[in-house]
């Protein structure tokens, strides 16, 4: 993920390591800051990511481990982003978020659905029957779940979602860098894979999924023209993907990668809700590394979503 991170436009990774009294590495965080633009723009947009972690070997005293490298991390970021955020993939007890709270992070509810896709008879009867009945209809309508033949496919995929984000979704999406270059790292059996969805060559959906090999497939970036080919579903498609993927594949879960705060509707979660899982809430740590301009900074990204 260090070396993709690299390959793509406005992203910096950012990689925390600790070592015990051995010299062996027992803790790790990969964060990346991620900036819309140069200058003020990209100053007032950037904001540190970190998917998932840090991973901290079983075993060792994982609260001084934690503070070691959250304080590393703050101390080096805190002057060069707005905001610091964890999105969380499990459950951190109760020691360690107070590890966080002591570093100034903030601990928000984030809803998520996991899917359990250990075996295939019970994923499958774990959806809905109207979800299944659009997945058998949406297949025997001349669609084709594929893999990019080559990167002018992927654009055409990245020229869906700037569509979807621009005039839907309203919120920064990477650049095309960012697709290219997992495509080209899925080539080689990295990082995870991008399915599309085609009806006689013409792309109308599709998923960019990471994988963590042997355990799980995500869902990071899908798009679907839905209400262009409302007979082919290409979005339920392009989410049925990945999960015939895990299932063929001996993975153990597909992760949506949120579903939005409990205290406020929204349609998708009952859109995803149908395709079956269990309901987390692992929640986000959020840390303001400067309040003030934290401020300003949320004001303009209103106005932008406003704008777009």
């Amino acid at each position: 993920m260090f070396l993709f991170y690299q390959q793509v436009k406005n992203f910096e990774p950012l990689l925390y390591i600790n070592r015990d009294k051995t010299g062996e590495i027992d803790g790790l965080l990969l964060a990346v800051n991620i900036r819309e633009g140069k200058g003020l723009k990209g100053y007032f947009s950037s904001r540190v990511v970190i998917y998932g972690g840090p991973l901290i070997v079983k075993g060792t005293s994982t609260p001084v481990i934690l503070g070691r490298l959250l304080e590393k991390l703050v101390k080096q970021t805190k002057n060069k982003s707005i905001f610091i955020q964890f999105r969380n993939f499990f459950e951190w007890n109760e020691v360690e978020k107070l590890v966080f709270k002591k570093m100034g992070f903030a601990f928000k509810d984030r809803l998520n659905l996991i899917v359990n896709t250990e075996e295939e008879k019970r994923t499958w009867l774990n959806m809905s029957e109207s979800r299944r009945r659009q997945i058998r209809k949406g297949l025997k309508s001349d669609v084709e779940i594929t893999d990019p033949e080559n990167e002018n496919d992927v654009k055409a995929f990245y020229g869906l979602l700037v569509h979807l984000y621009k005039y839907k979704v309203k919120k920064p999406l990477p650049d095309e860098s960012f697709f290219t270059a997992f495509y080209r790292e899925s080539k080689k059996g990295k990082l995870g894979v991008i399915k599309l969805i085609k009806l006689k060559q013409k792309i109308i959906g599709g998923i960019l999924s990471p994988v963590t090999p042997g355990k799980n497939i995500y869902e990071w970036y899908v798009v679907g023209l839905d209400k262009r080919y409302k007979k082919q579903y290409p979005s339920v498609l392009a989410i049925w993907a990945p999960i015939e993927y895990a299932l063929n594949h001996h993975l153990s879960h597909f992760d949506f990668m949120g579903l939005g705060t409990p205290d406020k509707a929204y349609g998708v979660r009952e859109f995803k809700k149908k395709f079956g899982g269990q309901m987390v809430n692992y929640g986000r740590f959020a840390r303001r590394n400067n309040k003030n301009l934290y401020r300003v900074a949320e004001l303009g990204y209103n106005l932008f979503r406003w704008i777009k």
